[in-house]
C-alpha cells in the first residue's frame, strides 16, 4: 500500500519534532571521551562492561540495499530514545515511551550521519507519527515498525526509504541525559525568556544567563505547556532545546573537559548504563571513530527534521505527520552519494 492511497488533510501549521534534538549529543558524548587519548582503553573497557546489547539490530541481508562506492566510508547511526520513568497521560501522548530494543514505541528517532571527510555531522530527527512504507505492514507511522518488529523492523523501514544501509543503532535512556550534564559540572545557558514550568513544579528560569544541573535541564528543555504567542509553545521548547543542546555539546567538546581524566571518566561512567547498542559497536569501534573526527567541534553539527508538510489525518482518521516524499527523495540521493553538506544548504529546512 502506497502513501498516495491514503487520502490526508494537511493543516496549515507545522509541527516541529519535540525532545528528538536533545538526545543526539548524547549518541556523540562517548565519542568525544575516548579522543582522549592516553585514557581511551580504560573508559573503553567502563563503557564495554557497563552498556547493553542490541542483538539482531539489523534485517535480514536480502532485504538491504547496496552502498554505493562515493558512500562506502561515511557512517550512519540510527539513535532511539527512550524514559523509563515517564508515565503516559490522556492529554501528552508524546510522553509516552516505549520498551526497546524487542518490540514497542520509541519515543524520539534520529539518523546520525557522519560523511566519509569526518568535517561534519548531520542530525535528521525523524517525527514518530510520520507516515510511511513499512515492509510487511503496509503505510503506517514509523512507530508501527518498533510494535511489527522492533529494532530491525525500523531499520529495514529507513533502509528502504533513504536506500542506504544503517552501520549502527544506539538506545539511550534519559537518565543518561540528566547524568551527563552532571558529570560536566552542569551547563550554562543564556536563557531569552523567563518562565516557570507547568509539566514540573518547583523551578524557575529567569531571563539571562545561568548554569543548569541534571535535573534542572531535564526541566528546561522538555518544557512547553509555560509558553505561548506565535509559533505555539512546541516552537519555544524546541528553540530552548536547541539552546542547550549547543551549549552542552560545546562543553563536551571544551578542552577544559578533554584535558580532564577526572571529568571524562565521569561522563562515560555516567552515560554507559543508559546505552544500548547494537553488537558491532564496542568501544573499539567507537575509538576508530572518534580518532577520524578529532577536529569536529559543535559548529560542524547540523540538526533539522526529516522534510513533511506538516500534521494530518490518514484515511482511518489516525493523527500522522505527511511526510514531503519529493525532497525526502532528494536527501536519500545524498545520503547515497554522500553528499549530504551539498543537499543541507541547497534546500529549506526550517520547518
Amino acid at each position: 500500500m502506497s502513501f498516495e492511497e491514503h487520502s490526508v488533510r494537511p493543516r496549515q501549521k507545522k509541527k516541529r519534532t519535540g525532545r528528538a534534538i536533545i538526545l543526539s549529543v548524547l549518541a556523540l558524548v562517548v565519542i568525544a571521551g575516548l579522543v582522549a587519548g592516553g585514557y581511551a582503553w580504560n573508559l573503553g573497557r567502563t563503557f564495554n562492561d557497563n552498556s547493553t546489547k542490541i542483538t539482531n539490530a539489523f534485517p535480514a541481508e536480502e532485504t538491504r540495499p547496496e552502498v554505493k562506492e562515493e558512500s562506502k566510508d561515511a557512517v550512519n547511526v540510527l539513535l532511539l530514545g527512550t524514559d523509563t520513568r515517564a508515565v503516559r497521560s490522556d492529554d501528552a501522548q508524546e510522553d509516552e515511551f516505549a520498551t526497546l530494543p524487542g518490540g514497542g514505541r520509541s519515543d524520539t528517532m534520529m539518523l546520525v550521519h557522519i560523511p566519509s571527510d569526518r568535517k561534519n555531522v548531520f542530525v535528521t530527527s525523524i517525527m514518530r507519527d510520520t507516515w510511511l512504507d513499512i515492509p510487511g505492514v503496509g503505510t503506517a507511522k514509523i512507530n508501527r515498525a518498533f510494535a511489527s518488529g522492533g529494532v530491525p523492523k525500523a531499520v529495514e523501514t529507513l533502509e528502504g526509504l533513504f536506500g542506504i544501509r544503517i552501520n549502527h543503532v544506539a538506545s539511550i535512556d534519559f537518565e543518561g541525559f540528566k547524568g551527563l550534564t552532571n558529570a560536566v559540572g552542569g551547563v550554562t545557558v543564556d536563557n531569552p525568556i523567563a518562565f516557570s514550568p507547568v509539566h514540573v513544579k518547583g523551578y524557575f528560569f529567569p531571563e539571562g544567563v545561568q548554569t543548569l544541573d541534571g535535573d534542572e535541564a531535564l526541566a528546561f528543555v522538555r518544557e512547553r505547556k509555560a509558553f505561548t504567542g506565535p509559533g505555539g509553545s512546541d516552537y519555544r521548547r524546541v528553540k530552548n532545546q536547541q539552546l542547550f543542546v549547543k551549549a552542552l555539546i560545546g562543553q563536551i567538546l571544551s578542552k577544559e573537559t578533554l584535558t580532564s581524566p577526572t571529568k571524562i571518566q565521569s561522563v562515560v561512567e555516567e552515560i554507559a548504563p543508559y546505552v544500548a547498542v547494537d553488537e558491532s559497536l564496542d568501544a573499539g569501534k567507537i575509538a576508530s571513530l572518534a580518532s577520524s573526527m578529532i577536529s569536529i567541534r559543535s559548529s560542524a553539527m547540523e540538526f533539522f527534521t526529516l522534510p513533511n508538510n506538516g500534521p494530518g489525518r490518514s484515511a482511518d482518521g489516525q493523527s500522522i505527520v505527511v511526510p514531503d516524499m519529493d525532497t525526502i527523495a532528494k536527501f536519500g540521493e545524498a545520503l547515497q552519494n554522500d553528499t549530504v553538506d551539498e543537499f543541507v544548504a541547497s534546500t529549506d529546512l526550517s520547518q
